[in-house]
């Protein structure tokens, strides 16, 4: 196994710059299976949906898709990252018809990792507080 970070996945994903895009796709093409973490998941994500490159949720829906669709790419906590894929999956296909602030898919993997690391200790999450009222729409969330 091997891992990248958010740069070379960027560069794999948007061949935006020739030489690296060239290079990254060696890693990804080698046959190893490379690891995508869930920090790397989410700077990619939030990079995607920026200022710089402004993603529709749309597009960002398709490139998590296809990250999910390719055989040698493992994410640090598969269920967490796959539950919060459908959730921003299911937000973006509901928000494009209404004018409310969509829940990010960084905010998703928020709940749904901390979800999955009470569970790892033998606990129910009851909460996690935010002051976003986006991802207060979140199963578990609530304002402080």
């Amino acid at each position: 196994m091997i891992a990248v970070d958010t740069n070379v996945l960027l560069r794999y994903l948007l061949h935006d710059d020739e030489a690296q895009a060239a290079r990254a796709g060696a890693v990804f093409e080698a046959g190893e299976t490379v690891l995508v973490t869930d920090v790397v998941l989410a700077e990619t994500m939030w990079t995607l949906a920026g200022r710089r490159y402004r993603l529709t949720e749309t597009k960002l829906v398709a490139t998590l898709e296809r990250l999910f669709g390719d055989p040698y790419i493992r994410f640090e906590d598969n269920r967490a990252v796959w539950r919060a894929f459908q959730t921003f999956r299911s937000a973006a296909s509901a928000d494009e018809t209404g004018s409310a602030k969509s829940v990010g898919f960084a905010d998703a993997l928020i709940v749904y990792k901390a979800m999955q690391a009470a569970s790892d200790a033998g606990e129910e999450l009851t909460r996690v507080y935010t002051f976003d009222a986006a991802m207060q729409r979140l199963p578990h969330t609530a304002p402080p």
